[in-house]
């Protein structure tokens, strides 16, 4: 059963959230103190695993501005209790088999199979739907209830069901009327959909585990301690990851108390602590040393107060690179939170249970690559076996390529008391358009960076410096190829960085991301030696994806207008700024083309003052190829080649 839509009335920070539609894997996304948190706790009590969070109270989450007026006129019976949680679910193929196995094929009316659950203030749970056709119904449990014939014939005569309970009871009361008869009578007392509701459906609706920071284990407890908060049903939220992971070991606390054989106790221990370390490896991309140790010995008069008698379990971590463990409850929040979930989700996703996840916040403290780790570990292990609702204020939480998961959750009244009635309160939205800049800076974020993921770089990216250097390589490229050559490969993308101080700021940033094949094709001056054979002594790249202009002209240093012959690059200068600079009257005691003209430029200003930069003669060059190229020797193109046959080795 899938749940489709949801929406939330008069509930702490709620008023009228708007009906929203629910996916696989839902995403609210909204600023601290937007209401996530109530839409989650308000959905969780609809059908919770732990049985007793199931209630509301009025006192404590009805809107606290309106709760007096609202107890008062419930106590007068001035209205009823206000209802919270309204939820729509759609019945999936197994769901309408069930029913049809019982009440037959054609139980069941309507494209759209649907039945909605209710919840409030009298926490009472009710429901609508299914739609049933109870003629059709009522007629397939007549047929197949291996009746007598003649029986079978009175009884599809009757209208309702009451009347067939009425001839069934004076009848012989065979094992078959003895069957049937109880299922009319329910029939006959409610209708055909509540029957079918309460059974089949109702057993087949997903509970809710809520998880949050609350849940996180603490890593040690007290065995004794927690067999009494057990037998008492006084659980902490810290227990249920702990009993998670107890269960997931095959064992229960007596068998821990008193283990009986040891090596059973060490056996399974080391089974839970092996199934652990391998989903957490497989998903924890930040130490991959890590495995879990878990310990039960007698408690010592030194140990933390509460764990000083009886019997004490110690959770460890044993880095094996460092050697050395350390308690889990003093590794990193982030780490916690991610193992506790992966604890108490492992023992339930064993049971089978029938569960929809609702994650307040999750990662809310880890780094941002540790949160991309956990959204990998939702696509490939949560999403296939249950629906995920999670909240996040983080850019890096919401998955670019699915944007469609995303819901906006806003509270107008949070900025300004100049709102009106109908949008006082938490609201879910689904237009971007309604969202204040507040609200949408996440997804800002994260679109963002897909941006800068696929339009700048790409899985093979070649670094420069400028936007002149792509001019002038794309159009040289594309040149080469004109005559028969090769070009540059297209799976290069090129990347402009915006100058040489940059270069390597840009390459640490993306070449942090293994999957990436880096290049960087870069001007050349005595005066950046030492930055750039760091690209490759610091091993932020391979010493052959470190290319500059340098290795294919004959000068000492050279920027790419070197890689022209320097009459060539003086026509694209003297066109661009209309000037009319020779040769020969550069200095000539620098080999850098760019140098010189920096030099003349000095005493000798380009027409009307205008300022000299890169990027005109570039414009221009893109701009006029096609009277340009037969100014062009081979010997230039030759360089170019030489350049690109060396990246294109690199792919």
């Amino acid at each position: 059963m899938k749940l489709t839509k949801v929406r939330i009335t008069e509930f702490q920070s709620i008023q009228d959230s708007n009906e929203f539609e629910i996916g696989d894997v839902t995403c609210l996304v909204g600023k601290n103190e937007a209401g996530k948190t109530a839409l989650l706790k308000a959905l969780y009590r609809l059908n919770p695993i732990i049985e007793s969070d199931a209630n509301f109270d009025a006192e404590e989450d009805y809107p606290r501005r309106n709760v007096s007026d609202y107890l008062g006129d419930v106590e007068a019976k001035r209205r009823e209790p206000s209802e919270v949680v309204h939820a729509t679910y759609m019945l999936e193929n197994d769901d309408i088999a069930s029913v049809e196995k019982v009440f037959g094929p054609q139980c069941l009316k309507g494209r759209k199979r649907t039945v909605t659950l209710y919840k409030g203030y009298s926490n009472e749970l009710v429901y609508s739907g299914p739609n049933v056709n109870s003629e059709a119904t009522l007629k397939h449990l007549v047929e197949t209830a291996d009746l007598p014939r003649g029986l079978s014939t009175k009884l599809l005569k009757q209208k309702a069901a009451k009347e067939m309970v009425g001839i069934l009871t004076a009848v012989e009361q065979t094992e078959a009327v003895q069957k049937l008869t109880p299922m009319l009578q329910s029939i006959a007392e409610n209708d055909v959909a509540s029957v079918v509701y309460d059974q089949i459906i109702h057993d087949r609706l997903p509970k809710f585990l809520y998880f949050d920071e609350y849940y996180q284990m603490k890593g040690q407890d007290n065995l004794d301690a927690l067999k009494g908060r057990v037998a008492a049903n006084t659980l902490e939220e810290s227990d249920r990851p702990l009993l998670g992971l107890i269960e997931l070991a095959r064992l229960d606390l007596d068998q821990l108390t008193d283990p009986g054989r040891t090596n059973t106790l060490i056996a399974r221990l080391e089974a839970a602590e092996n199934q652990l370390t391998q989903r957490v490896l497989t998903y924890w991309s930040q130490n991959r040393h890590l495995r879990m140790k878990f310990d039960i010995r007698p408690a010592q008069p030194g140990d933390p107060e509460g764990m000083r008698s009886g019997m004490n379990i110690w959770g460890l971590l044993n880095d094996t690179k460092h050697m050395v463990s350390t308690p889990l409850g003093s590794r990193s929040r982030g780490f916690i939170w991610f193992f506790s979930f992966l604890a108490w989700y492992s023992q339930l996703r064993r049971k089978g249970e029938n569960i929809i996840l609702l994650l307040d916040e999750p990662g809310l403290s880890l780094h941002a690559k540790a949160q991309e780790d956990l959204l990998r570990y939702f696509e490939k292990e949560l999403t296939s076996h249950h629906q995920l609702i999670y909240t996040t204020h983080s850019p890096f939480m919401v998955d670019p390529v699915h944007f469609g998961r995303v819901r906006i959750v806003q509270d107008l009244s949070q900025n300004s008391d100049d709102v009106s009635e109908e949008q006082e309160g938490t609201k879910v939205i689904t237009e971007v358009l309604d969202a204040t800049p507040d609200s949408l800076f996440p997804l800002q974020g994260a679109l963002g960076y897909e941006i800068y993921q696929t339009l700048f770089v790409g899985p093979n990216s070649l670094v420069v410096e400028g936007v002149s250097d792509l001019l002038y390589i794309q159009i040289i490229s594309a040149l080469l190829q004109s005559k028969g050559k090769a070009g540059l490969n297209e799976d290069w993308t090129i990347t402009p960085v915006g100058g040489s101080d940059k270069v390597s700021t840009f390459v640490a940033l993306i070449g942090a991301q293994t999957k990436l094949n880096v290049a960087v094709l870069i001007d050349y001056q005595k005066r950046d030696q030492q930055s750039i054979e760091n690209l490759y002594k610091k091993k932020l790249l391979s010493q052959n994806n470190v290319l500059t202009y340098a290795d294919f002209v004959s000068g000492s240093e050279a920027d790419i207008e070197d890689m022209f012959n320097p009459e060539f690059y003086l026509e694209l200068v003297n066109r661009a700024f209309d000037s009319s600079i020779g040769l020969s009257d550069l200095p000539t005691d620098h080999p850098r083309i760019l140098r010189r003209l920096e030099l003349y430029l000095k005493n000798n200003p380009l027409p009307e003052n205008v300022s000299f930069n890169h990027y005109r003669p570039a414009r221009y060059f893109a701009d006029n190829i096609s009277s340009l190229v037969n100014g062009l020797s081979e010997e230039e193109l030759n360089r170019f080649q030489q350049a690109f046959d060396k990246l294109n080795a690199l792919l």
